[in-house]
């Protein structure tokens, strides 16, 4: 039987009464779970694990991944409004959600959110369908080496790609990279930048530095004197979902970007480790490239959220290929995913498509129905979160201090992490003032760890030979990219200064 043919089975299996409440149950917690910074996908599934293990495996499953890629559509909520990231991946769709609320369409940037989400799920679902367990066998050949070589050109990228000025955007590209060093280094088990305190072993938490770098300097920058330019929580009239719609028209101008950032966040979500924060930020890296409004990406514009939103969609359905096909967690949630399918006695493989065939394809079948939930209540909750933006600025802020300090202790039920925050969030204000942007200092620091991990454990299997990152062709392929991203902007000034001359 054909996979469609299977699937079509599923159906059968996903739409009981039982399994399709538990989707509903499971896309709902996880917008509401990643709309609140501090939760995320990773803990929510932790937390409700234990309540589905008396479960049928197919009805637990579906509950669980409802959460995760509820999770993609929720997290895109408070960086559009707030400009405070829900979770890693969302960080790419504050650099013009939140400049497209400050111009006054938050509505138009929320109902993009949910369209690019249901997009760019929808297609990352279709290639799990169609070829889960070959796009696995794809992802094998992705080992350390060639991993270290596309997280590396990702990196190199981030200093000239978002921002005006790349000498500051390569400084807090180092300062992120730096931040993502202290703790205990997990190879040699050396103390790295504790300054003696037992507080930095464990390292900075992800969620209280965004928090603050995002949510409190924004605060922060609320409370200045009043300035024209920084208007944008002062909403009058009547908030309705029609007025949030965009035409046919500009669907179909956007519908290119959805479809070229589905398939690269899918096809990095695949990769084991890469994740969907990697899949967003190679995405905008790409409409930044190409796009029609590239020279206007950061400022506002949809084709921003389009791009990330629906790769970090794309990765979190490809995410589960590597997990179902090979046993094998593409990224922290598939993990605690991986934990339940041991729990009920599944074993994941390339025989867990035929011994288990009702189960993997009730799942995915479910994924399909979750997706369509989750766009149409995303949509109806518009008019909602649009009424924080009626909220007097006075009111607002306390409001919004009240959520970082909750999300930034509810990580680890820990005031050192409240006090990371705070201090990231004077940090950033005033290095804004200076002109230094926050989006690479967050996306270094979440692309370090893992670039040194697979850096490490290409050069333990090599024996510590730097060849073995130009020997594997995928790896080399990758290098010679960035050498041209790196090389491009200054060749582009040679050729503008010569031409400029003989003008």
């Amino acid at each position: 039987m054909s996979n469609f043919a299977l699937l079509a089975h599923g159906f059968v299996t996903a739409i009981s009464p039982m399994n399709l409440f538990a989707c509903l149950i499971g896309g709902i917690i996880g917008i509401l779970v990643g709309a609140m910074p501090g939760i995320g996908a990773v803990a929510g599934c932790s937390l409700l694990l234990p309540m589905t293990y008396k479960m049928n495996p197919t009805t637990g499953i579906i509950m669980l991944a409802g959460i995760y890629y509820g999770n993609m559509f929720g997290g895109a909520y408070s960086a559009i409004l707030l400009n405070i990231p829900g979770d890693s991946s969302a960080v790419m769709t504050s650099l013009d959600g939140y400049p497209l609320t400050r111009k006054g369409k938050a509505g138009q940037a929320l109902f993009n959110a949910n369209i690019s989400s249901f997009i760019g799920g929808f297609i990352g679902i279709l290639f799990l369908t169609a070829m889960g367990p070959t796009l696995a066998k794809v992802g094998l050949k992705f080992g350390p080496a060639e991993l270290a070589s596309l997280v590396f050109m990702a990196l190199t990228s981030i200093g000239w790609l978002l921002g005006d000025d790349p000498i500051t955007c390569l400084i807090a590209t180092g300062i992120g990279v730096l931040l993502s060093t202290i703790g205990i280094d997990q190879s040699s088990n050396h103390f790295r930048y504790t300054f003696g305190s037992m507080k930095l072993l464990a390292g900075i938490n992800f969620i209280p530095l965004v928090i603050g770098m995002f949510g409190l300097s924004q605060v922060m920058e609320m409370l200045e004197p009043e300035d024209p330019s920084k208007q944008g929580h002062d909403y009058a009239g009547k908030l309705r979902i029609r007025d949030s719609f965009y035409s046919f028209k500009q669907f179909l101008q956007l519908l290119p970007v959805m479809v070229r950032s589905a398939i690269l966040g899918m096809f990095v979500g695949f990769l084991p480790g890469a994740g969907g924060t990697t899949g967003a930020f190679l995405s905008y890296i790409l409409e930044k490239k190409i796009g029609r409004h590239k020279k206007e990406m950061g400022t506002g514009v949809l084709e921003g959220v389009s791009a990330s939103e629906a790769a970090n969609n794309a990765a979190a359905a490809g995410a589960f290929v590597p997990l179902l096909a090979l046993g094998i967690p593409g990224s922290s949630t598939t993990a605690v995913l991986l934990g339940g399918l041991q729990a009920w006695g599944l074993k994941p493989g390339p025989l867990l498509y035929e011994q288990e065939a009702e189960f993997v394809w009730g799942m995915t079948a479910s994924m399909y129905i979750g997706n369509i939930m989750c766009v149409i209540a995303g949509i109806l909750v518009i008019p909602i979160l649009m009424r924080i933006l009626k909220v007097p600025k006075k009111i607002l802020a306390p409001i919004i201090i009240g959520v970082c300090v909750i999300g930034s202790y509810s990580v680890g039920n820990s005031i050192f992490d409240v006090e990371v925050m705070i201090i990231a969030g004077i940090a950033a204000y005033y290095m804004k003032k200076c002109g230094y942007p926050m989006a690479p200092i967050v996306l270094a620091f979440v692309l370090g760890p893992i670039f040194e991990l697979k850096a490490r454990q290409a050069l333990e299997i090599s024996n510590c030979n730097l060849l073995i990152f130009v020997q594997k062709p995928i790896s080399a392929v990758f290098l010679g990219i960035t050498v041209i991203l790196c090389l491009a902007p200054v060749v582009m000034n040679i050729v503008k200064k010569a031409k400029a001359k003989k003008a």
